[in-house]
């Protein structure tokens, strides 16, 4: 996060609210999900999983989309 320039603040924002835009239900060991947010209007994903036997938000990844790789509104994979 800290050489993407992304800050801890910018992270929550997304997780509170921003938008599932895809569900991985299979990861082990919990589902994970992928979340779309615009903190100070820059795009940001976070991939998160919940650990729900100790209530808590596991962040694995997270990054700004490139744009050659993700559709304007950075929902979705360019083909």
């Amino acid at each position: 996060m800290f050489e993407r320039g992304i800050s801890e603040t910018d992270v929550r924002e997304v997780l509170e609210v921003g938008k599932v835009i895809k569900k991985n239900p299979k990861d082990l060991p919990y589902p994970s999900y992928l979340v779309l947010g615009f903190p100070s209007g820059r795009p940001i994903h976070v991939v998160a999983s919940d650990d729900l036997s100790v209530k808590a938000t596991v962040v694995i990844s997270v990054y700004q989309p490139d744009s050659k790789l993700w559709d304007k509104t950075f929902s979705r994979r360019k083909k």
